[in-house]
């Protein structure tokens, strides 16, 4: 076993809008998984969507933490409204654990323990050694950093701990406006819950026909699926003590073993990244970030 051992697994938030339903029964399936160290849940990139969910929100975080799970709520990536702002206060005031990703949610969280998400940008190791002494205990970086910016970072403030998404399209871009609407002909205010319809993201091409962006609601992600199986032992040589897998419309407790097996030395990196092909065809995987490349680039190891 490399120093990928040490390396824990974190379930990040659904970034897309899937029923009620199915939102709790992946919860309650991640719940019973082995390989599934902490989770990160709740309504990150669009507030309209989070009645769809807040119903079952406290059975899914009991279940969680009764199976052993480490359970964190997400707040918005982007807070426009004031109804937004104060469902961040309720989150502030109400969470056992809350991720902040907008400053809005750092400002009220400051003091106590609490994470950061990767919609707060933090370039360096000033910044994370002050978010650490606001009460900060883990970062989630931000997707497009380089392996020697990564580990400037984990060096400069070594006293917390850091995550990195190792699976799933990569959030690049969120905006008061919501191109998925758009794009079906609706508004923003009158959307229609259109992006419900694509579970697994809207992809974007140009006016040429090449494949480009993926879309969801206000949210630009990356075509691509960002794939750091072959990366583990580099990622944890940089500091890096959590993988975050961002939730895709797929059987993710198969990607949590394929990474599992490949942290604990019980499955090599190539075959693991042929089983993922099957698990997720959706879209074509990349690492070029981490490589210091284009971000859909792929870098063998």
């Amino acid at each position: 076993m490399g120093e990928a051992g040490a390396l824990k697994i974190t379930m990040g938030p659904i970034p897309y809008l899937w029923s009620g339903e199915k939102w709790r029964d992946f919860y309650y399936r991640i719940a019973e998984s082995g390989h599934v160290d902490a989770v990160t849940l709740g309504e990150v990139v669009c507030s309209k969507r989070d009645h769809f969910t807040r119903h079952f929100l406290p059975d899914v975080v009991e279940r969680l933490t009764r199976n052993g799970k480490s359970v964190a709520v997400a707040s918005l990536a982007l807070i426009t409204q004031e109804r937004e702002a104060a469902a961040t206060r309720r989150l502030a005031a109400e969470a056992a654990l809350a991720e902040a990703n907008d400053l809005s949610a750092l400002r009220l969280l400051s003091g106590r323990p609490h994470l950061v998400g990767p919609f707060v940008n933090v370039y360096n190791g000033a910044t994370a050694r002050l978010l650490a002494k606001k009460g900060a205990t883990r970062i989630c970086l931000g997707p497009e950093l380089p392996a020697a910016s990564i580990g400037a970072i984990t060096a400069g403030a070594p006293e917390i701990e850091y995550e990195l998404i190792a699976f799933g399209r990569l959030p690049l871009a969120i905006s008061a406006r919501c191109a998925h609407a758009r794009a079906k002909g609706h508004t923003k205010d009158n959307c229609q819950f259109v992006c419900g319809e694509e579970p697994d993201g809207l992809d974007v091409d140009t006016l040429d026909g090449q494949p480009f962006l993926t879309v969801n609601g206000v949210q630009t992600m990356s075509r691509h699926c960002q794939v750091l199986l072959g990366d583990l032992d580099a990622v944890a040589a940089m500091g890096i003590t959590h993988l975050r897998l961002s939730p895709q419309d797929c059987d993710m407790l198969a990607v949590a073993e394929l990474y599992a097996g490949v942290r604990d030395g019980a499955l090599a990196a190539e075959e693991a990244i042929r089983r993922l092909g099957e698990v997720y065809p959706n879209a074509p995987f990349a690492n070029g970030f981490l490589h210091g490349e284009a971000g859909m680039n792929w870098v063998a190891a």
